[in-house]
């Protein structure tokens, strides 16, 4: 990102015309990829949000998820194996523990998760914990690898398999596309600070350093709270933009009134019947 002593902090229409390209490591075949998720700017990639969030302290554990019951739970692949079913279906299944237990994870047509899960592999699993011959299984669950991230909370991203994006890719680019916004000139923040103290809201730069790397669920959810404030307030201006735009540029049905009106007076008549007067308004 450009720096121009002379200017504020970087907004979000430069950002918006900077391609990913211009981070280390993006080529073409990187940007191919992020293109796939309609990510082709630095600003489409700042706000690539995560889908969810792990805290390291709080997910839970193989052990206390009850059968019956849905919740997240870091694992590592213990194993893995691939075949057929009797009717050509694949089947992949994977062996999974988190130190409190183990469970095994079923895939029905999804060949690609053999390479996805390989042995050693951590990840975050959201399913539904069910009972099969005696032993716990998730069938079909939801699967965010973490790679070597560490912290407390991990941002978990939307992933790709056709676009070979994972979690951890993503979190690497956004983290050095903030790097490089902060190593220049910052966030631009057009919200004035009287603003932002009236609604509690936190600065453009908290907002999207909270969002892709909070040190706390509050931090998230403070972060979260101003850029959807950011968001209704474009679209409300938008709105404002139009109807003014509208109000200058539409024009009525023209209507010739009085003696020179073949038809008689018929804006006078249906005042006439309205039953009361106009106020002008």
């Amino acid at each position: 990102v450009p720096s121009d002593p002379a200017q504020g902090g970087i907004t979000l229409r430069d950002l918006d015309d900077r391609p990913v390209t211009d981070l280390q490591g993006v080529g073409d075949k990187r940007a191919a990829a992020l293109a796939k998720v309609d990510v082709r700017t630095i600003l489409d990639l700042i706000s690539y949000y995560p889908r969810r969030y792990l805290d390291r302290t709080r997910e839970a554990t193989i052990e206390a998820l009850g059968v019956g019951e849905e919740g997240m739970v870091l694992v590592t692949v213990a194993r893995v194996s691939a075949r057929r079913t009797r009717n050509g279906r694949s089947l992949v299944e994977a062996r999974v523990t988190d130190g409190t237990g183990s469970l095994s994870l079923t895939f029905f047509n999804q060949p690609w998760r053999e390479r996805q899960l390989s042995e050693g592999t951590e990840a975050v699993v959201f399913g539904k914990m069910d009972r099969y011959r005696d032993k716990l299984q998730m069938t079909n669950p939801i699967v965010d690898l973490v790679g070597d991230r560490t912290g407390r909370i991990v941002a978990v991203y939307p992933q790709s398999e056709s676009a070979g994006l994972q979690s951890w890719d993503l979190d690497g680019l956004v983290g050095e596309a903030l790097r490089r916004v902060m190593l220049k000139r910052g966030f631009d923040d057009p919200l004035p600070t009287g603003v932002r103290d009236r609604y509690r809201l936190v600065d453009r730069a908290m907002a999207y350093g909270g969002i892709h790397r909070p040190e706390s669920m509050q931090e998230m959810a403070e972060a979260r709270r101003r850029l959807v404030f950011d968001e209704l307030l474009r679209i409300q201006l938008e709105l404002v933009r139009r109807k003014v735009h509208l109000e200058r540029s539409a024009g009525g049905i023209a209507h010739v009134c009085g003696g020179h009106d073949a038809h008689g007076d018929l804006v006078g008549a249906f005042h006439d019947r309205l039953g009361f007067p106009l106020t002008g308004a």
